[in-house]
């Protein structure tokens, strides 16, 4: 098992009001760490264990608190963390291990083409899309952010070298390095409309940097994980119409877009040039 290092960073920023936390640091296997400073005069640090997976994260996680006054006020207070309650995200990992499915993850990674000089995003991912994209790319920096802190623990207990970030992708921290390639391995997850993201994207791209949108099951598995899980699929995938105006409206071209039964895929390319003022 390879240790956890103070390299992943993790910042819950899922509204407005979130905006103010500082960032996780995992420090040892499967236990993450936050310290929260609330009025510049009491903190708390959060340390969350994760003890093993299942088809429900939620009920791996635990948490408590100590919330420690300055030294100039003279007292301490204890603050519990009863529980840490995690959607379910376990619909992610395809239980398909056949070659048709391994060839279309695989014509997603490809789709970034990343280089070695690559700085590389994946936004709502699987652990299987990170197993892959780990195994089969060499790159510069890997930054992967998601809304599951358990997935983060499980992802960055393998790889030491990975950066995880915890909060909404429009919410990534400006200290982040520009990127090349961004996955967008689940968007329907994303609780913004399309020109929200296209915006936020665009601020952190690279010129000539590429956009991966995919589902490797297609439009309709969407819709049916739509009923399943409304309290994480949220949308469903653009149409081809729409997201080449909403693309272009933010800088982006559609260099490619496939919307077939079984698969999905959309390459944007940032082109600023091409930006509307």
């Amino acid at each position: 098992m390879s240790s956890i290092s103070s390299t992943c960073s993790f910042l819950a920023l899922t509204s407005p009001l979130h905006r103010s936390r500082p960032c996780f640091s995992l420090q040892q296997a499967r236990s993450c760490y936050q310290r929260y400073a609330f009025n510049n005069y009491v903190s708390i640090t959060l340390s969350i264990h994760v003890r093993s997976a299942s088809l429900h994260p939620s009920r791996n996680l635990q948490s408590c608190g100590n919330a420690i006054a300055p030294s100039n006020d003279g007292t301490v207070s204890v603050i519990n963390f009863e529980d840490v309650m995690e959607k379910d995200w376990s619909f992610l990992e395809y239980p398909d291990s056949s070659e048709e499915h391994k060839q279309k993850i695989d014509e997603i990674i490809s789709a970034g083409e990343i280089t070695e000089t690559s700085n590389v995003m994946i936004a709502i991912g699987s652990e299987e899309f990170v197993d892959r994209v780990v195994d089969s790319s060499n790159c510069r920096q890997l930054l992967v952010v998601h809304d599951s802190l358990f997935m983060l623990a499980c992802i960055k207990e393998k790889y030491d070298k990975v950066m995880c970030w915890q909060g909404e992708l429009i919410y990534v921290p400006e200290k982040w390095t520009s990127f090349d390639v961004i996955f967008l391995y689940f968007l329907p997850a994303l609780p913004f409309e399309l020109g929200q993201i296209m915006e936020a994207l665009r601020k952190r791209c690279l010129p000539g940097a590429r956009v991966v949108i995919s589902h490797p099951q297609g439009r309709q598995v969407v819709e049916e994980q739509r009923k399943l899980y409304p309290d994480v699929v949220v949308s469903n995938l653009p149409e081809k119409m729409i997201l080449q105006n909403v693309a272009a409206e933010h800088s982006f071209e559609v260099v490619k877009f496939s919307d077939e039964p079984g698969f999905y895929l959309a390459i944007l390319k940032f082109e600023p040039d091409y930006k509307n003022e």
